[in-house]
């Protein structure tokens, strides 16, 4: 199936709307670079451009405003002011509004037509002018020595390709003559025999003289759309050889190959070009995300189905089938893991989109925060990625508001006034550690352990850990906060993030100093696809537990259940490790074993016991969702196939352990 042209751009319009955002949020108004500037111009050109090609004439007219105010900074006549770049970030999210309401129209756009009103207000009251955006743009003055009327010598020779594409030459050269005095010479020596001629071929190039008080890069942004592939070499007349440049038979420009033809459609690799481009990126495809998870089921499938194939061949005495039976099960591995590998993604670019965040946060509150990243190019599952975004901006969004002082406070206690706010990400084994860490005030645990009395939620003796006084945060409804603010204090954040965070089989811990600040650690899977596993069982029935949770395997005797008196509680090296009975849990009425295996996983912080009938060994599982009615089962992640065509069900421990602490909770209340 084709796709969609439509489509593209607007994947492509998302990636130039997330350009903006960044350079804007990290651009310096006090040291403005002059790149930073040219990339604002060009992508809102390029949005502008293609928005007017695709039929989204609302998106272009309104861009073209900014785009108009953005070239007079480029040229000077207006300085970049914060105001500016607040105006800039407000177009850039009324741009993507435009986008997925295409109905809207510039009159009935009040929005738009309000920030395009400021536009002109800010470029009228810095030039003196009463004219709109565009009027003083063409009304500037040109100063001595700067703009001055200069001649250029093009030569834009066009790929092949070029009409296929759904480009038009002619609105390029008729962008030109819009700069200035335009002379225009088409040259057609590379134009085939009709025997050899294509009909959506382009075999056109030409030369302009151009006279024009724009500068280079005005020129340049003619043919920011075709840059990558054409052709394109631009000379002022003073340093450039007239006699070379501008005639048609000139060595320079067809000796590549005799035949005009071959000549016209050779590859243009290592050639350097009066632009200074560099050689082409390596070539990338978009694929639909639904395309990918339907690839890597299907490796699931084979997956189990080479298990089984070794487990059938492993039981039949055939010399001749081992060797190809360990050939598909070395191919299938590999395969796995490139298919794993294509959904790997740096987490670079979910960092990026919090530079906005804390951008906005900051301005809201009065604060002024630096926002530090490390570690952007640790890679993560897609899945994983797209499941974290929400965790993370309330996780930074209570940094901001309830850990990081303002300015006056931090002076005050001898703090730098600017905040600094980390966000890093580490692999740490099959697993990554993101760390959300502030140099604000830290939590204050008498405020935590005076709410959570109040709340109900422990008694007033009780005696708890810095981890459980901390841990308290999550509960739901719980807040310290002294007012409700648009950003926090409903107590509805804390408690979302983890329960979201524990259905991704991760883990979060809290660690805080008074005064020097809090550090939110989630370890994370890499993949939600395929786990390490250990398998185990109770009578009959198999099950897998997520290794990154097990710590280690004890045995349980009889004689140790006798001598708890009631107590579920083992000593593992002076340590008292409480258990629970997997085979009581899900209702299992056969005798027990005389030895039976506790499996101790980590939850929390804490270690709990797991009790089976035995433990098989280690599994790799690919795992399988366990479907929309099945969903409110909290005590399973999933479910995986085994070799033998069973299916074992994959404990998630944190589920099961709350499981077993409600009907604790329900048996104390009956």
């Amino acid at each position: 199936m084709m796709p969609n042209p439509t489509e593209t751009f607007l994947q492509e319009a998302e990636d130039l709307l997330a350009q903006i955002e960044e350079v804007s949020v990290d651009f310096d108004v006090n040291n403005p670079a002059a790149e930073s500037i040219n990339q604002l111009f060009r992508a809102f050109h390029t949005i502008k451009g293609s928005g007017s090609m695709f039929g989204f004439d609302t998106v272009a007219a309104f861009t073209h405003h900014v785009e108009s105010t953005l070239d007079q900074v480029r040229e000077e006549t207006l300085k970049m002011s914060s105001e500016l770049l607040e105006l800039i970030l407000a177009a850039r999210d009324h741009i993507k509004f435009l986008f997925e309401n295409p109905k809207a129209t510039g009159d009935s756009d009040e929005a738009g037509n309000q920030i395009i009103a400021r536009l002109q207000s800010l470029c009228e009251s810095t030039t003196g002018a009463s004219a709109s955006v565009s009027a003083v743009h063409a009304s500037r003055q040109v100063e001595p020595g700067q703009n001055e009327m200069q001649t250029w010598n093009i030569r834009f020779t066009p790929p092949l390709s070029l009409m296929a594409c759904g480009l038009n030459p002619l609105s390029l050269l008729n962008e030109l003559r819009g700069l200035g005095t335009c002379i225009v010479t088409a040259q057609t020596e590379a134009i085939p025999t009709l025997d050899r001629i294509q009909a959506d071929g382009l075999y056109f190039s030409w030369d302009i003289k151009l006279t024009t008080e724009r500068g280079l890069d005005a020129i340049k942004d003619v043919f920011i759309f075709v840059d990558d592939d054409a052709e394109i070499g631009i000379e002022p007349e003073a340093e450039s050889s007239t006699s070379q440049m501008m005639q048609p038979s000139s060595p320079d420009i067809h000796s590549q190959a005799a035949d005009p033809f071959e000549g016209a459609a050779l590859p243009k690799e290592g050639k350097d070009t009066p632009t200074g481009r560099t050689p082409a990126k390596e070539s990338t495809v978009r694929v639909p995300a639904s395309k990918l998870d339907r690839l890597v089921n299907l490796v699931g499938e084979l997956v189990m189905n080479q298990s089984r194939l070794t487990q059938a061949a492993s039981q039949v005495n055939a010399p001749g089938l081992a060797e190809p039976v360990e050939e598909i099960e070395r191919l299938v591995s590999e395969l796995r893991d490139n298919v794993l590998g294509i959904r790997m993604m740096p987490i670079g670019a979910t960092f990026g989109k919090f530079k906005r965040l804390v951008h906005d946060l900051s301005g809201e509150l009065g604060k002024e925060i630096d926002l530090v990243t490390e570690g952007a190019e640790t890679e993560l599952d897609k899945t994983v990625l797209d499941q974290i975004g929400d965790p993370l901006v309330h996780l930074i969004r209570n940094s901001i508001d309830h850990g990081i002082e303002a300015m006056a406070e931090r002076v005050q206690s001898g703090k730098s006034p600017r905040g600094r706010l980390l966000l890093s990400a580490l692999h740490t084994g099959s697993n990554v550690a993101i760390t959300i860490e502030d140099d604000g005030k830290g939590l204050n645990k008498e405020r935590i352990l005076a709410k959570a009395i109040e709340k109900g939620l422990i008694q007033p003796d009780a005696t708890l850990s810095d981890k459980e006084i901390f841990n308290l945060i999550f509960v739901p409804g719980f807040s310290t906060a002294q007012q409700i603010t648009n950003v926090s204090g409903r107590g509805v954040g804390m408690d979302v993030v983890k329960r979201q965070i524990e259905q991704l089989r991760g883990a979060i811990e809290v660690h805080s100093e008074p005064g020097k600040g809090t550090r939110i650690v989630l370890t994370l899977p890499l993949t939600l696809a395929i786990i390490d596993g250990l398998l185990v069982q109770i009578e009959r029935e198999q099950y897998i537990i997520p290794m990154s949770t097990v710590t280690e395997n004890v045995e349980l005797h009889k004689a140790d259940r006798l001598r708890g008196n009631g107590r579920n509680v083992i000593p593992v090296r002076g340590e008292l490790i409480p258990y629970v009975q997997l085979r009581e849990i899900f209702h299992f009425s056969g005798q027990q074993p005389e030895i039976e295996k506790i499996v101790i996983v980590s939850h929390e912080g804490q270690r709990v016991g797991l009790v089976v009938d035995r433990v098989i060994g280690s599994h790799q599982t690919v795992i399988q969702s366990l479907g929309r009615f099945y969903g409110n089962i909290g005590m399973f992640s999933g479910a995986t196939i085994m070799g033998d065509g069973r299916v074992a069900l994959i404990l998630d421990s944190a589920g099961l352990l709350r499981h077993v602490d409600d009907a604790r909770q329900l048996r104390l209340a009956s």
